[in-house]
Parts: structure tokens; sequence; C-alpha cells
């Protein structure tokens, strides 16, 4: 619960934080006539519409496996990583064709570029703080849909960011007498924001689409289980068919054990149980499970006619 609890959070910070976004852009939109800021409202607009899904798949994602769901429900994250990878290479390839459209025909230029200066510079400190904040707690809870989430707001950060030198640069120009050049700047700030958002929606996309064909588990995580093998490795004859997977910020980890056939079940039990917890430890949110197999008596003990090491004594 209080995993649950630490998530919500995150997801409820994210809202708040696209709404005034959403506004702030909305308001610059009507005043200023930037095609760049029409891209960023876009973003914003998305970012809510993601911020409400995520909403409910964390909720999703915290249910118990059931009859329907043996593993649970966490896949619903990668989901949600897939749906705003999507969307946003779709909104950056329509705003990149829009922004050549209009470097062939260029309108009348910005309007009060300094309020766009402004509010784009407004912009910057509550994405970078946002994205700070939700991508800290998706760190922490390992969760795929909330570093998703910090990575949308980072994006956006340097959005902004691009849009406050576009608009700080069209001023300088302004004031320069260079009019007719001004107008050119905020297409191609459209274009260097498009590129901004395609080439991590594009990794993103990549990422969750594997997760969703079953990949396994982090490096970092398999290194966990084999640090936690080898901390054993005195107690079973070998080890087979170690597969993982992952399901949002659940992993999963199926392990066969070989074991002597001479030995009792209650040993077995007890070595593969102490392994099991030693891989739950080092694997947050994770589920082991291990198969036992008896010794197919055909090791370099029994061919050496030597006593078997691992045999119950």
């Amino acid at each position: 619960m209080k995993n649950n609890q630490g998530m919500m959070v995150a997801v409820r910070v994210s809202l708040i934080c696209n709404v005034i976004l959403f506004t702030i852009k909305l308001i610059t939109l009507l005043i200023v006539n930037s095609l760049a800021v029409a891209a960023d409202l876009g973003i914003s607009a998305i970012a809510l519409g993601v911020s409400g899904i995520l909403y409910y798949a964390i909720k999703m994602s915290n249910r118990p496996a059931d009859l329907l769901h043996n593993y649970g429900y966490g896949k619903i994250e990668n989901v949600t990583e897939a749906i705003e990878g999507i969307v946003l290479i779709g909104l950056a390839l329509a705003m990149s064709v829009q922004a050549i459209l209009t470097l062939v025909w260029p309108g009348d230029g910005l309007h009060a570029p300094v309020i766009g200066f402004a509010t784009s510079f407004l912009g910057i400190i509550i994405n970078f703080w946002g994205a700070r904040f939700i991508t800290k707690l998706g760190e922490a809870h390992a969760s795929p849909a909330l570093k998703a989430e910090g990575l949308h707001f980072r994006l956006e950060g340097f959005i902004s960011l691009s849009i406050t030198i576009a608009f700080a640069v069209v001023m300088i120009l302004d004031a320069a007498g260079f009019v007719t050049l001004a107008r050119y700047v905020d297409p191609l700030a459209t274009l260097l924001v498009s590129a901004i958002i395609t080439v991590p929606s594009v990794r993103l996309l990549k990422e969750a689409f594997m997760k969703l064909l079953d990949a396994s588990i982090g490096e970092t995580s398999q290194m966990g289980v084999i640090k936690a093998l080898a901390a054993h490795y005195d107690r079973y004859c070998d080890f087979d068919s170690i597969r993982t997977r992952s399901a949002g910020r659940r992993q999963f980890v199926d392990i066969h054990l070989v074991m002597p056939d001479s030995l009792s079940v209650k040993k077995a039990h007890a070595i593969a149980t102490g392994l099991k917890q030693d891989i739950a430890r080092a694997l947050a949110d994770s589920e082991v499970t291990i198969h036992i197999e008896p010794c197919r008596r055909d090791c370099s003990y029994v061919k050496n006619n030597q006593p078997c090491p691992y045999a119950e004594k």
C-alpha cells in the first residue's frame, strides 16, 4: 500500500503540472500565434490524456493476480509507455509537415514575442522540476510508466528551452530591423522541437514493445540472480532453464534446480526456499519460481565412482 501511495503522489503531481502547462500554453498561443507553441500545446494535450491513463494504469498494475491474469496486471504500464511513444511520434511528424509548409509560405510572424518568452521560461522551470520529482519516484518504485512520464517532462523542458531561445532570437531580429528573417525562426524552432520529440520517443516505443514481447529482465537484475546462485553453489548439483520476464515494474524468474535424487523432499525444499529468498531480496518487486529436478546421475562424480558432495549427510 505504501508503494502504491508513493506512485499515486507522482501521478497527481504529473496531472497538476500538465493542467498548469496546458493552460499557460493555450493562453500563450491565443496571444502570440506561434507554430512552435502550438506544437508544445499539442504535447501538453497529449500529456493530459496520458496522465489520466497513467492514473488508472498505476491503480490497475497494483491489482493482484487472478484467474484471468495469472501474472497480474503489470504490463498495463508498458502499454502506457507504448501509447505515449506512438502519439508523440505522430505529433512530431504532423508538426514537421506544418513547419515545412510555413517555411515555404511564411505567415505574418509572431505577435507579442515578449509574452511567449516569459511563458516559455516558466515552462522550463515547471517541466524540469516535474521531471526530477517524477523520475526520482519512478526509479524508487521501478515503475516504467513513471519513468516514461519523467522522460516526457524532461523532453518538454528542453522543448520549452528551445522555444524560449527562439523567442529571444525573434526579439533581437525585430529590434535590428530584420522582420522578414524573424518570420522563419518559428517554423525552424518547430522542426527542432519535432526532432527533440522524435528521437527519445522512438527509443521509448522500442523499449515498451520489447517488454510487451516478454523481454528478459534488465542486466543488473540478471546479475542479481547469478550472484544468488553463486552464493548457494555448494547446495545443489546444477541449474538450467533460467527464464526471466518483466511485466511493468514486476520481475519474474523461473529456474530449474538439479538436486541429488537421494535428497529428501524436506531438505530440497529448504535449499530451494533459501535460494528463492536471496533472489527476491536482490530483485525489487519480483516473483521467483524454482522447480526441483532429480540428478540424472550422469555427472563426473558418478562416472568416477566418487561420492556425491551434495547428497544428504
